[in-house]
């Protein structure tokens, strides 16, 4: 499948994803969500696939933020039906995917930008990286999830700071505060991502993808119940047999 704003890169066990709209800091509009969305759904039926990175063209910006020109005149309505499409079709299947997304935040994550690297598993950061939510400067808030998915990284207290105040905070700041992993120099973002990569797409996809599924039920009351159901499922499937197996033999197993 062609796609006009996006590119896709498969490297063994990794596919990357980058978002090519540099003339507007990666911008996201509707076409674009709707690629990235597409591509995810591509690459969910590639058994090939373990792992997916997800990251902006150039050394500016992962993504500055939505289309802003897409939306303005919009009335309630069709703006409440722009924030529950983007949720539905991009932002929530990424946090609920069965293979790991890392976002690989190369420069400006900004409002929709920030709320597409929080919906990724993992975030690595470059040094020149600045973060935030901007929305109530125009007089809203976030509308793809920010508000939710903040809290739960960083806590209530620097979520209401980071979303009444609209403050931008440096890559430094952000891995203080544990909304991003590790923080590297641009020239290394998306190797060192790619070297976390490789080491996950080589453990049990099976387990993985149960526990991505456990994890996002961990602030449920859902939570334990599921996590000892998938311990248990896991017990007849082909990985953890392959597992222990390795381990018993002391070699690396082969999932």
């Amino acid at each position: 499948m062609s796609y006009e704003n996006i590119l896709l890169e498969k490297e063994d066990k990794i596919t990357l994803i980058t978002i090519n709209r540099p003339e507007s800091l990666n911008a996201l509009n509707a076409k674009t969500i709707q690629e990235i969305s597409s591509a995810l759904d591509e690459i969910s039926a590639d058994l090939s696939c373990r792992v997916i990175i997800l990251t902006g063209s150039g050394q500016k910006s992962f993504v500055a933020g939505a289309d802003i020109k897409e939306f303005s005149d919009f009335g309630q309505e069709k703006a409440e039906e722009l924030a529950k499409n983007g949720q539905n079709t991009l932002f929530n299947k990424i946090e609920n995917m069965s293979k790991p997304v890392i976002a690989a935040v190369n420069g400006f994550a900004l409002g929709g930008g920030l709320e597409l690297a929080m919906a990724c598993h993992i975030r690595y950061a470059s040094e020149n990286a600045k973060l935030g939510l901007p929305e109530v400067t125009l007089g809203l808030i976030p509308g793809y999830g920010g508000t939710q998915r903040l809290p739960k990284l960083v806590g209530k207290g620097i979520a209401n700071e980071l979303i009444f105040s609209a403050k931008m905070i440096p890559a430094a700041r952000a891995k203080e505060i544990g909304l991003v992993n590790e923080v590297y120099p641009i020239e290394d973002l998306l190797t060192k991502t790619k070297e976390l990569a490789n080491i996950i797409a080589h453990n049990s996809p099976m387990a993985i993808a149960k526990a991505i599924h456990a994890v996002n039920l961990s602030d449920t009351d859902k939570g334990f119940e599921t996590e000892i159901r998938y311990f248990g499922e896991l017990f007849d499937l082909d990985d953890k047999k392959e597992g222990v197996s390795a381990f018993i033999e002391k070699r690396k197993p082969n999932f």
